[in-house]
């Protein structure tokens, strides 16, 4: 039996759930569309996204996270989980973001539904510590760019393009 637990097989934990991740967002698109899936994703990233600000805010001992410790809370985060995230550009009206290397590895290439976890998650945190954002990701690894581009707006615009995110106390 040493010859089975020595044989070089590279499974672990982390690599198996990022598997099993990007099978099961790639089955869901395969079956319920892009659409659905991305949906499904989001209901997941609304409520890792409230655990992950909640974390950072107790950890900060701070009510709200400024402009400035929001951007960097967004690049941490990404780096925590392997991402590698940083800020391209930052003012009071939005952050744009780049990421050379996507947390799923991989198992994200052509599964752009997993993308909808960073939007839900950046969204989530920026709307509730400055009561709106709009996400966009321009562009995404998952969807075979060599890096992704996400913009985190803080201010509406009527009829831009990404996803809306709200503060649960507006």
């Amino acid at each position: 039996m040493d010859e089975i637990s020595s044989a070089r097989i590279p499974l672990n934990q982390d690599r198996f759930l990022r598997q099993l991740l990007g099978y099961l967002a790639e089955a869901i698109q395969d079956v319920a569309g892009l659409e659905h899936a991305e949906g499904l994703v989001s209901i997941v990233g609304q409520k890792i996204g409230d655990e992950i600000n909640a974390e950072y805010r107790s950890a900060l001992g701070v009510a709200r996270l400024d402009k400035a410790r929001m951007a960097a809370v967004l690049v941490d985060l990404k780096r925590r989980i392997r991402g590698d995230f940083y800020i391209i550009q930052q003012d009071e009206q939005q952050i744009i973001l780049g990421n050379r290397r996507c947390p799923f590895g991989r198992y994200v290439e052509g599964r752009p539904a997993l993308c909808m976890m960073t939007s839900n998650v950046f969204g989530v945190i920026a709307a509730e510590n400055h009561g709106y954002a709009r996400v966009e990701i321009r562009e995404a690894i998952a969807s075979g760019h060599a890096e992704c581009r996400v913009a985190v707006n803080l201010q509406p615009e009527e009829g831009a393009a990404g996803r809306e995110y709200f503060s649960a106390d507006d």
